[in-house]
């Protein structure tokens, strides 16, 4: 006979609140939105392709230095406080946005704004699965962690996944549609709602933080360096690198075309086989483990970037994103489940928040770099740079698979149904 419990098992949706997943996913969008709708504004208003990348740029070097303190303020002083406060100055960094690009003041003016867009941007998804993980380790039985939690990460990564590739195609909607500076201005009302909303949320109490006075196994910093970790970090660079020379030369095709402000709705094409790919790699076959899984789905990455430069149509072009997309969703889950496989004891929040800064770093100097290629040597040339960024992600696959030869069979290359992360993540319930 069964027991009440046992016929009602806690789940995570219970523990947490059906309004969690939505608040969470909508409140990354902005995050998502940030680096595109920077360069799609600034490249409109001030008719420099070249000043846009830049741009870009300075606002990943914002997120790089400051992504990390905002995360150990967080881990001091709790998420509630700093995720309002990141919110609040970061939206009013994005309506200044909205006017500065298109004054009359000078270049600089706009990148020292870029920078503290970037510099506030709330790091919504590393301190969602910490708090994940902290409603995990409390609420769900020991015998329902492992799968509770391997299936979770592969929610979070498919999410992230999915805000990256449709944030810059809600920018391309509402750039084309209405005007260039309605994405920033979109990104910041979302952020006010959205990132107060998840502040708010009872889930904010769920990670512990220096206040509480008590004490959290941690493994030493030193850890974080292990080329496992090493060459995820890489691979996730490599990934934000394809994102930013991808919708860079996009967005120079169009340019020759006459419209800029489309590149993210035309960019959108790459999310529809990337979203649904992310999403069913929780039903991949067991023996087809991660280390396999990331070379092949960077083969794919590298066919569809390929395809590029030899595409001279929109309708060609986002062909090739189509293929390319197939490719994105399961590598970047992939790396994703790796790092959260990985992680030192006490240190999976750095390693995520690491990871999350990887993508927005390298997004934006491949943002910068390609932005000027394609203005010295034309979108020819700049369309071989998305080839050149998914080299990176099978080159750091192909190392991950060396590195991990002699403990392949311990793996089984933990598949998201592989209960090797529990002990991992169930004792790092820590802000980022």
């Amino acid at each position: 006979m069964s027991t009440p419990s046992e016929e009602r098992p806690i789940t995570l949706v219970r523990a947490t609140g059906l309004a969690y997943f939505p608040v969470a996913l909508l409140a990354r969008l902005p995050f998502a939105m940030m680096v595109v709708g920077v360069m799609t504004l600034v490249v409109s208003a001030r008719g420099d392709l070249a000043l846009g990348g830049l741009n870009s740029a300075v606002t990943g070097i914002g997120t790089a230095i400051f992504g990390p303190l905002i995360g150990a303020a967080a881990d001091r002083f709790g998420q509630r406080l700093v995720m309002l406060l990141s919110g609040v100055v970061n939206s009013l960094a994005l309506l200044a946005m909205a006017w500065v690009a298109f004054s009359s003041l000078p270049d600089a003016a706009v990148l020292v704004v870029a920078f503290v867009i970037g510099a506030t941007a709330p790091q919504v998804s590393p301190m969602s699965r910490s708090r994940l993980v902290g409603v995990i380790s409390r609420a769900i039985p020991a015998d329902r962690r492992p799968s509770t939690l391997n299936g979770t990460m592969a929610y979070e990564s498919a999410a992230d996944e999915s805000v990256f590739v449709f944030g810059p195609f809600i920018v391309g909607l509402l750039a084309t549609t209405l005007n260039p500076a309605a994405p920033v201005i979109g990104a910041a009302v979302l952020t006010l709602v959205f990132v107060t909303a998840f502040a708010w949320h009872p889930t904010a109490k769920t990670v512990r933080h220096a206040h509480d006075g008590g004490h959290v196994m941690q493994a030493p910093a030193s850890e974080l360096f292990r080329p496992g970790i090493v060459t995820v970090a890489i691979g996730v660079l490599g990934m934000g690198l394809f994102f930013g020379a991808m919708l860079t030369a996009l967005t120079a095709f169009l340019t020759d075309r006459g419209s800029p402000e489309s590149a993210g709705l035309v960019y959108g094409v790459m999310g529809v086989g990337s979203a649904a790919l992310a999403l069913s790699v929780a039903w991949f076959p067991r023996r087809f483990g991660l280390n396999a899984r990331w070379l092949t789905f960077a083969a794919i990455l590298i066919a569809g970037s390929a395809l590029l430069p030899l595409m001279h149509s929109v309708f060609t072009v986002a062909i090739a994103l189509f293929v390319a997309g197939i490719g994105v969703g399961p590598t970047l889950v992939t790396q994703y489940s790796l790092a959260a496989q990985r992680s030192p004891i006490g240190r999976s929040a750095t390693v995520m928040t690491i990871l999350g800064s990887g993508v927005i770093v390298g997004q934006s100097t491949s943002s910068a770099i390609v932005g000027e290629l394609a203005q010295s040597s034309g979108t020819a040339a700049a369309a071989f740079a998305p080839l050149a960024a998914a080299l990176v992600v099978l080159a750091a696959g192909v190392a991950n698979a060396l590195l991990q030869r002699p403990a392949a069979h311990a793996e089984s290359d933990a598949s998201p149904s592989t209960p090797r992360a529990t002990p991992v993540a169930v004792s790092a319930p820590r802000a980022e």
